[in-house]
């Protein structure tokens, strides 16, 4: 009997429990992860008062856990298809709700950072594999509308971050961001095993030399990124980072080319469509959610809002994916994934620009909600149909490394979007002041704009409806 007709089998129980108990099952902690990619945004400028952190600080917040959730989501998907998805998407939500618990005890920046990181961890032994459990646990006919679902769930974890962040500072304090996070994490842990079934995938071996090369080499370049504005970028520290940066990508390109079980199978990449759609959900997050890390905050050091108001004011942007996300999902087999990601880069892309020219000391809240709508249909039109590409540019086989290696660059993008656009921020401004703080929003914005645009025009380089899903 072959492995697949295993699979099948055992598939076959989580398959009769519903759509909406998976959709539970692999949404809420799906819905957890994601939210802790941007969750600290809003609370950013209390945890710098109360740690007496940096800027170069704020930014490790952020990027120790997308850097770490990157660097393993191939490694875990992997290590899933032999030890079994359902075990490790157990292990990664125990693990992630562990580390969130040792955030909310950290009393020193340092501290904070490592604890992210272990929720990063965590977190890329859930994303990869809930996407692949879904997939696998409901049948075809409904499986877009199933995607476009978990791609609203995901898209509004991303979005309402900031809000969920400010809303919990402002009632009781920064560390209940994390706090927050155990009942909901044991709740999900309770609620997984009983809903999904085990499988496994191709035993292959693991690729431990890549995963070395392309965390070294991501690391190296974000590091050089963050360091640049204020070490100079010329300096030898700064400097050297970034060579050795590329050149362990390059090594590690090399070595995925030569080696018999490559972590990163470079064939996914002569599917037009994997890569483009790859190309585009880098520059998506590049963009957006770096121009996110400087704008949450806006509001609190710019208008002296709390951190509660400041979320509520980002409302018209997170809280569309949620009704746009599902709908894109709905009909991108119908309408194709072309129109709909290249239509919402270009919204988001336009959104920021609007941002950008706005944006003062003296901006009334009403001048922004047009383009914080405008934003959040970008967001929505963005999430499922890359979802739908990855999954239909890939066979059954190579799903889970698939949706591996997107979920990667993704967020490899967020975490080089905040280095890159927070170092534009520091390079024109501050924190000293709202003028200060706003010369350098001003042009980190802009420079988010471009580059979801530049997004916007590769994604019309996708195939057309009859092509775009196989």
């Amino acid at each position: 009997m072959t492995s697949t007709v295993l699979e099948e089998r055992e598939l076959t129980p989580a398959r009769s429990r519903g759509l909406g108990l998976v959709l539970a099952a692999v949404g809420i902690p799906t819905f957890m992860v994601t939210l802790d990619n941007l969750v600290v945004t809003n609370a950013l400028p209390v945890i710098k008062t109360e740690l007496g952190a940096s800027l170069s600080d704020l930014q490790w917040f952020v990027n120790a856990y997308t850097l770490a959730f990157a660097a393993l989501l191939l490694t875990a998907a992997a290590i899933g298809d032999r030890v079994g998805r359902r075990r490790l998407f157990l292990a990664g939500i125990a693990l992630f709700t562990t580390a969130s618990a040792v955030c909310a005890l950290a009393t020193d920046p340092w501290m904070l950072t490592a604890a992210r990181a272990i929720q990063g961890i965590g977190a890329a032994a859930v994303m990869p594999l809930s996407l692949t459990l879904l997939a696998s646990a409901v049948p075809e006919k409904q499986r877009s509308a199933a995607i476009g679902i978990w791609g609203g769930i995901s898209g509004l974890g991303v979005a309402v971050g900031p809000v969920v962040g400010g809303a919990v500072v402002d009632g009781l304090n920064w560390q209940w961001i994390f706090w927050l996070n155990v009942p909901v994490g044991v709740i999900a842990v309770l609620l997984a095993a009983r809903v999904l079934t085990e499988s496994k995938g191709e035993r292959k071996r693991l690729d431990l030399l890549g995963l070395v090369l392309a965390t070294a080499g991501v690391l190296s370049i974000v590091w050089g990124v963050v360091h640049g504005a204020g070490d100079g970028w010329t300096s030898a520290g700064v400097l050297g980072s970034l060579v050795a940066g590329v050149a362990l990508l390059a090594v590690f390109i090399g070595w995925e080319r030569r080696t018999a079980a490559p972590m990163l199978p470079l064939r996914l990449f002569s599917v037009r469509s994997f890569s483009v759609v790859n190309v585009v959900s880098f520059t998506f997050s590049m963009g957006a959610f770096g121009s996110v890390f400087l704008l949450a905050q806006f509001f609190q050091v710019v208008q002296h809002y709390s951190p509660f108001e400041s979320g509520v004011r980002t409302l018209p942007w997170t809280a569309a994916p949620l009704i746009v996300a599902p709908i894109a999902g709905l009909i991108v087999d119908r309408v194709g994934a072309r129109v709909l990601i290249a239509s919402g880069q270009l919204f988001l892309a336009v959104a920021l620009g609007w941002v950008a020219l706005t944006a003062s000391t003296t901006t009334q809240y009403g001048d922004l909600v047009v383009p914080f709508i405008l934003a959040g249909v970008g967001m929505g039109l963005t999430f499922a149909p890359t979802a739908s590409v990855v999954m239909g540019s890939a066979s059954d086989a190579d799903r889970g490394v698939a949706s591996g290696t997107n979920n990667t660059i993704r967020e490899v993008g967020v975490a080089m979007g905040v280095a890159v656009l927070a170092s534009v921020f520091a390079s024109a401004g501050s924190y000293a002041s709202p003028a200060s703080y706003t010369d350098g929003v001003i042009p980190a914005v802009w420079t988010g704009a471009a580059i979801v645009a530049a997004g916007a025009l590769v994604a019309l380089l996708l195939p057309g409806r009859k092509r775009s899903i196989v």
